[in-house]
């Protein structure tokens, strides 16, 4: 925690809004998404989706194969408190909701479906996209697809199984996104990276969760900021952001989302 905090100090002396943006792209997703202020009609059915989970108290019994939980410690939980104390916010749904709204992906790829919030976001932003998520716990996995079910969500497609195994088979595909959260340690977050680096094209965008968690995490996201095929990358604190843009300039921007 003391690690995050002084990182976010940090990133506060250093980040800045649209005015320091100089590349028209960035720009334009910066204020067109970014900072987008109208209130969709979507949002209160991902927030509705999201308040029936914090107020469900039936247990899972939860399989954590990446870092794990800094806050839940116990193997059975409550989607309540999975929810709150593990799920995607009400900020970041929203920013979800918009990035796919923009981007207009045709094809998404998530790594950690959760109670699929996050998911839900994606596919209320997107909603003729295909969306394939993959989840290592069995029960949550299994919640998860229920879920999706009963709001009659689709196009969304549930893998239930180890992340290396996983994309392994799925490392001939293409996709216009891929959100990464599922495993917060470095050399996995690496590898997920270069086993799919092959499956973006020019327009793809990689979304990092949590690159300040430890770091381990931070050295990940400057390694792969490095990269020779990563042209331009976002740091918001909370995620980072990667572009393959063959025709921009190599460019580095911390923004305040």
């Amino acid at each position: 925690m003391i690690y995050q905090i002084t990182q976010y100090i940090k990133f506060l002396f250093k980040s800045t809004n649209q005015h320091g943006v100089h590349s028209p792209f960035v720009y334009d997703l910066v204020t067109q998404c970014f900072y987008h202020k109208t209130n969709y009609e979507a949002y209160n059915a991902i927030f509705n989706y999201r308040k029936a989970l914090l107020e469900r108290n039936t247990k899972i019994k939860v399989e954590d194969l990446g870092a794990g939980s800094r806050v839940m410690k116990h193997q059975e939980r409550t989607v309540s408190d999975i929810a709150k104390k593990a799920g995607t916010t009400r900020t970041r749904a929203r920013l979800l909701y918009r990035l796919t709204n923009y981007f207009k992906p045709d094809n998404i790829l998530e790594l950690g479906t959760s109670l699929g919030i996050a998911t839900y976001a994606m596919h209320s932003g997107t909603p003729k996209s295909h969306i394939t998520s993959i989840e290592g716990c069995p029960n949550t996995s299994a919640f998860s697809k229920k879920q999706f079910k009963i709001q009659g969500a689709e196009h969304i497609n549930i893998i239930t199984g180890d992340f290396n195994n996983e994309i392994e088979k799925l490392s001939s595909n293409s996709y216009d996104l891929i959100f990464f959260d599922g495993n917060h340690q470095k050399e996995a977050t690496l590898k997920y990276f270069e086993t799919l680096l092959n499956t973006a094209n020019n327009d793809s965008v990689f979304i990092f969760d949590d690159i300040y968690w430890s770091e381990g995490m931070t050295r990940a996201w400057e390694i792969i900021k490095e990269h020779p095929k990563v042209t331009i990358t976002i740091d918001t604190f909370f995620w980072g952001f990667v572009f393959f843009r063959k025709e921009q300039e190599k460019e580095h921007f911390k923004i305040r989302a």
